[in-house]
């Protein structure tokens, strides 16, 4: 019993050993895609300390194999009160968690500003006719919206929408997050090109979410004149889950997938995807960035995709930004410095949101 017990530990140690080096830096960025929120030098870091960390748990197994098998061999009943003990604490938890109500990834806290609520098909807008204040880097913002659930400079400035519009969808990035009104990319862009903007951008949305608000609310407008969204391939995860509203292939509506408590906090921990999930996420993103300039094509608005892009693009993340986005949806990289961020926060400052609305300006100017 005790060579057979040290024989399993010998191999779960080599296994995590192998394990190990075959997880070159290659697999790694094949499985756990960028992250907007951390630097990808910090992000490499982290990968090759835990597999120092696997191959140091593996290479210390396989060395006291027969030391920890004669201890779990020494007492059996305790051994098996122990796994019975782990395999209860597992059912327990989540028999636990069952009673909190799991938030999506990218709406896990419900009283954040702006404020948000649940949306049948979107997953979440935000709340409408109400004015939020938040205290980013120092500065006390006001996050004003409308009641049709458009960021506005105060809640009373309601967008109208018979007039010539510039309409702009995306995320937090086009929202404005850590922004004035006034600093925000929408409010640049319309001042420089002397045209009313519409901020249709709503905090933690995929690039499905986006396309989807842009379906509901594009037809409401009567005299749209161009449509400016966002593709950040930092952000490019989101657009794989599915505990939201998602679009599968074919730009088919699914509703939100609930996976278990414990697989989705584990998730959200350790974020590996499977080379299937990544490959279907880039055919359905490119879908939807076609078709949102369909949809601005059949308005007879012009369709511009903004690309923010701080310091010298990464390999990685080129090559992700190429394959997904098609050559014929009209484009716009925007190089930014890397330090141009807000403060203990990695999304673009005013100086950067400037630089992006000047682009966005000159590119419709010309067209």
């Amino acid at each position: 019993m005790r060579s057979w017990v040290a024989r399993v530990i010998a191999t779960v140690g080599a296994a995590l050993v192998v394990a190990a080096a075959m997880a070159s830096q290659a697999w790694l960025d094949r499985h756990f895609l960028p992250s907007f929120f951390m630097p990808r030098s910090w992000y490499v870091a982290i990968e090759s300390v835990v597999r120092l960390t696997v191959a140091a748990i593996g290479m210390t197994l396989f060395a006291t194999r027969l030391t920890l098998a004669r201890l779990l061999t020494g007492s059996p009943s305790m051994t098996l009160r122990v796994v019975v003990a782990a395999a209860m604490a597992v059912g327990a938890g989540e028999f636990a968690m069952s009673a909190i109500r799991v938030r999506p990834t990218e709406w896990l806290l419900p009283g954040e500003e702006p404020r948000r609520q649940p949306d049948a098909r979107l997953g979440w807008v935000l709340a409408p006719a109400r004015t939020g204040h938040r205290s980013v880097g120092g500065r006390l913002i006001d996050y004003a919206v409308d009641a049709q659930g458009y960021r506005v400079g105060r809640a009373d400035d309601a967008v109208d929408r018979g007039r010539p519009t510039l309409i702009f969808a995306g995320e937090s990035v086009m929202f404005g997050e850590g922004l004035t009104w006034e600093e925000s990319i929408p409010a640049q862009a319309g001042a420089m090109l002397d045209l009313q903007a519409a901020n249709l951008a709503v905090h933690g949305y995929s690039t499905d979410q986006i396309y989807l608000r842009l379906a509901e609310e594009l037809p409401r407008f009567r005299q749209p004149i161009a449509v400016v969204s966002i593709f950040m391939p930092e952000l490019f995860g989101r657009n794989l889950d599915e505990d939201r509203p998602y679009l599968a292939r074919g730009l088919v509506w699914r509703p939100a997938r609930q996976a278990s408590h414990l697989a989705a906090l584990a998730g959200l921990l350790v974020p590996y995807r499977r080379i299937e999930t990544v490959e279907k996420g880039v055919d359905v993103t490119r879908e939807v960035l076609g078709a949102i300039t369909a949809l601005a094509r059949d308005r007879g608005a012009t369709s511009l995709l903004v690309v923010p892009q701080f310091g010298t693009e990464d390999p990685v993340l080129r090559s992700l930004r190429e394959r997904i986005v098609p050559l014929d949806v009209p484009s716009l990289l925007v190089p930014l410095d890397p330090h141009w961020r807000l403060q203990w926060d990695r999304h673009p400052n005013a100086r950067s949101a400037h630089v992006i609305a000047a682009a966005v300006a000159a590119r419709l100017r010309v067209r």
